[in-house]
């Protein structure tokens, strides 16, 4: 039942399994293990172990760091210490991932050949720590694409869920990255924004439409509602993840979805809104920034209208004849005051949280036609 409420709320499901509330633990070394996300079930849908290191490179880095100072975990043997974590999480409500540094793609599918599809397996391309990148893995990916879409290819292989951790601004440019991640066979992106904010998050979504989950000082709602706002599927915290940060932010976002029913829902384009706020846009019959968003991904006008219009056929969305351009598929968001599109509503019995999920089908629709259908052209 839990399940099911969670999954009607937020409609969000990671590894084939609901994820109750958007809000997932990053790995953190030598910190984030099972015991450390049991601790916080209560108040996250996912959590990302570790990071592990799961070779002899790797391994000789960790111990070089935990040398130095620094916290690290170490173990004799990879797939004991990591089979074992899995275990400890597997009789929780909470979806489980593992953050892996491999120095070679035959490392990554040792683990999941071992391990197998109960875990998400997640690609360390983040850590910056010189004797990691010199075991080539972390920041080093960033700067060898290649070698990163080897190591996704390779998990891809053994039919398990994929996420890659990134750290926003190294690669040259991260929409790229994005792109070849995604082409590669991943599932999710888990983007370390550093200083560039909910800007960093936009630019992805606008790349890709995979899973992203925006992570680095998401510690209050308001910061937590730019990222979904602008993209964001979930949001990860790490040094944050304290019980009383945990349980304010998964309170908020529940009250949110409850009252609007769409819980990341886009800024309208004209307010810098990302993609998905096509779902928003009006006819395109005035100068405003849909038309060189249209431009840009590469749809004509007649397009767009064409499949917005086919996109709603038979749905509530498809009413509304005294709207300003007769059919609720052009009007914009439940938080902009519209008296057309209220009463539209009323008549036709939607609440504005029904008439939000109703958008947000549509948004869904309007991704998988501008990255699945319409692909080649899609150059945002």
């Amino acid at each position: 039942m839990e399940a099911m409420r969670s999954y009607d709320r937020y409609g969000l499901l990671l590894n084939e399994r609901v994820v109750k509330t958007p809000l997932v633990i990053s790995a953190m070394a030598g910190i984030v293990d099972a015991e450390y996300a049991l601790a916080r079930a209560a108040h996250i849908g996912a959590a990302f172990l570790g990071g592990y290191s799961i070779d002899t490179p790797t391994l000789d880095a960790s111990r070089s760091l935990e040398a130095s100072g620094r916290k690290e975990f170490l173990y004799d043997d990879p797939v004991e210490e990591l089979g074992r974590q899995v275990s400890r999480m597997s009789p929780s409500n909470v979806v489980c991932g593992l953050n892996m540094r491999g120095s070679c793609a035959e490392s990554f599918s040792l683990i999941a050949s071992q391990l197998g599809d109960r875990v998400i397996y997640e690609i360390d391309a983040h850590c910056r720590q010189e004797p990691l990148v010199n075991a080539r893995c972390g920041e080093f990916l960033l700067h060898h694409t290649d070698l990163l879409s080897e190591y996704i290819k390779a998990l891809k292989k053994e039919d398990v869920s994929v996420s890659v951790k990134i750290r926003a601004g190294v690669s040259t440019d991260d929409r790229l990255l994005a792109k070849k991640i995604w082409k590669a066979g991943a599932d999710i992106i888990h983007v370390d924004v550093m200083d560039f904010g909910y800007q960093k998050v936009k630019q992805i979504r606008n790349s890709c439409p995979l899973v992203v989950i925006a992570n680095n000082s998401i510690n209050n709602f308001e910061k937590m509602k730019d990222m979904l706002s602008h993209g964001a599927d979930l949001i990860s915290l790490a040094r944050h993840s304290d019980e009383r940060t945990l349980s304010g932010l998964d309170a908020a976002i529940s009250r949110f979805t409850d009252e609007h029913g769409w819980y990341n829902a886009p800024k309208q384009l004209c307010r810098g809104g990302d993609i998905r706020s096509l779902t928003f846009c009006c006819m395109p019959v005035k100068n405003c920034p849909l038309i060189p968003m249209l431009e840009k991904i590469g749809l004509s006008r007649e397009d767009y209208l064409a499949f917005k219009q086919e996109a709603v056929g038979g749905t509530p969305l498809d009413t509304g004849a005294q709207t300003c351009f007769g059919s609720l598929a052009w009007c914009c968001k439940d938080s902009s005051p519209c008296m057309f599109r209220e009463m539209t509503l009323r008549e036709a019995g939607l609440s504005n949280r029904e008439y939000m999920r109703q958008k947000k089908q549509l948004a869904d629709k309007i991704m998988q036609h501008l990255f699945d259908e319409h692909a080649d052209n899609h150059s945002c």
